[in-house]
């Protein structure tokens, strides 16, 4: 099939990295098949399965080792037809499988319904993305830490509604950043912490073929269960299950990583914002083209990436919580190609917008004269509460003081937009008598206005990022490139 007639998945293609793509790919996916298959028919023969006459017994160990050579030698061309006649897509793996080794055919999926290879192996694939997107986060969050500890005291001005409101410091607005980060990566240790294995639960989860298989001895198919789950690396399964698991884990994963959308979204829009003000700047490269037209342009193009991958990782919890919601008694199929389109794809987008913040984590660039003079521009504005206060306590009347220095203050701000070029509050205030007790020079060196924001970065970085850096010390000091 030529590659360059027919669509392909961007995520793939450009935004998410091979390893978790990979992860999500036929290989993994139909591999791990069989090796649930083999771990099961290893477990039953464990557990001295017989065969119908009671004695032999049902598994041999030469079937288990010709299953053992052909893990991962998948014919998908032979899948494929068989599927195309078959209409089913365990039932076309399971014949392939058995055409590479023949002599295991009658033990395939002995006892299991198909939702024992498709759930377990959604599971698995859940977890180890769930560790790919942990171990990205760690060295997002370690990223901003260290950016925030680097301006940790750099005065900026701090905005509410978008409209200048009082100092802050650059490194305590990355704090921001970086707890909405931390708050994620708790979530999905929560989701990983908990996540459990389906295992051997029969076609509407009540293990009825499995205790026909062992003539009704319940303690060997407790012990099956278990000893399932523990060659595919899980201590527990789920305590019950309709024929699949509940479909709860997944809306309950999928909204983790939509948070992870809203902190990614909320991060790239604060960085655009002050790229337009030109105070801070994502990475830029040397031969980078801002716009096809306008060669001066150096748009946030990461930034925008992010939010725009964001917006559509939110979305998808959606979908997952609209088939946890509408699945019928033990199980209904309209689930099946919702989640191979949502489940997927929310990982990989996942994958995609950490790798972006990784990348812009670790390249911010603070343009410090820029934010100076913007900051001055404003600053006598932020000195009118505490020019009011040492009136006040000079012996002024409050409301008459405020009424002064709101006077002032719109007089300056109608000047500036009809052109003036200097804010000049602070003369026109030190000029009236209202204010003649009030020493302007001791109040505007009081803090610089950023309150206790160096202080509140250094317990911050102490309390939360530190115990974090010791628990994942190896996955510090991370990189990553834009594909595109």
């Amino acid at each position: 099939m030529d590659s360059f007639k027919f669509y392909d998945n961007p995520l793939v293609t450009r935004y998410a990295s091979r390893e978790m793509a990979e992860l999500w790919g036929p290989q993994r996916k139909f591999s791990t098949w069989r090796r649930l298959w083999l771990a099961l028919a290893e477990a039953e023969h464990e557990l001295d399965l017989r065969g119908d006459d009671g004695v032999a017994p049902r598994i041999s160990p030469t079937q288990l080792d010709r299953m053992r050579a052909h893990l991962d030698d998948i014919d998908f061309a032979r899948a494929e037809m068989h599927e195309r006649r078959r209409r089913h897509d365990v039932m076309a793996h399971i014949d392939t499988f058995a055409e590479a080794c023949p002599e295991a055919r009658d033990i395939l999926h002995l006892g299991a319904t198909s939702c024992y290879v498709t759930d377990n192996t959604d599971l698995i694939l859940l977890r180890e993305g769930l560790r790919l997107l942990r171990d990205r986060l760690v060295g997002v969050v370690d990223a901003l830490a260290r950016f925030a500890d680097r301006w940790r005291d750099l005065p900026t001005l701090g905005f509410t509604h978008f409209q200048p409101a009082q100092l802050t410091t650059v490194g305590k607005r990355a704090c921001l950043w970086c707890y909405d980060f931390v708050l994620d990566l708790h979530e999905v240790e929560h989701r990983l912490e908990t996540l459990r294995f389906r295992g051997v639960k029969g076609t509407t989860g009540t293990q009825a073929s499995f205790l026909a298989l062992f003539q009704g001895d319940h303690e060997r198919v407790r012990q099956l269960d278990r000893l399932v789950a523990r060659k595919m690396g899980f201590d527990t399964v789920y305590p019950v299950t309709g024929q699949t698991y509940s479909r709860k884990v997944d809306s309950q994963i999928l909204d983790a990583l939509s948070g992870l959308g809203q902190t990614v979204h909320k991060f790239g829009t604060d960085l655009r914002l002050l790229a337009h003000r030109q105070e801070i700047d994502e990475p830029f490269e040397a031969e980078q083209v801002g716009s096809s037209a306008m060669a001066y342009k150096r748009n946030p193009m990461r930034a925008e990436r992010m939010c725009g991958l964001a917006r559509f990782l939110s979305s998808l919890s959606v979908s997952a919580a609209q088939t946890a919601a509408t699945q019928w008694l033990e199980r209904t199929l309209d689930d099946s190609v919702n989640r191979r389109l949502t489940l997927p794809q929310a990982f990989l987008t996942a994958d995609a917008v950490l790798r972006l913040a990784l990348n812009v984590g670790n390249g911010l660039i603070v343009n410090r004269e820029v934010i100076a003079r913007n900051t001055a521009s404003i600053l006598p504005y932020m000195a009118t509460e505490n020019i009011l206060m040492a009136a006040v306590a000079g012996g002024g009347d409050r409301q008459e003081i405020h009424e002064c220095i709101r006077r002032h203050s719109q007089a300056v701000t109608a000047a500036l937009k009809a052109g003036a070029e200097k804010n000049d509050l602070l003369d026109r205030l030190k000029a009236d008598p209202l204010l003649a007790k009030v020493d302007f020079d001791a109040v505007m060196e009081q803090g610089q206005f950023i309150g206790r924001a160096p202080q509140q970065v250094d317990e911050f970085l102490a309390e939360q990022i530190e115990p974090l850096r010791r628990r994942h010390a190896h996955l510090l000091g991370q990189s990553a490139e834009v594909n595109v």
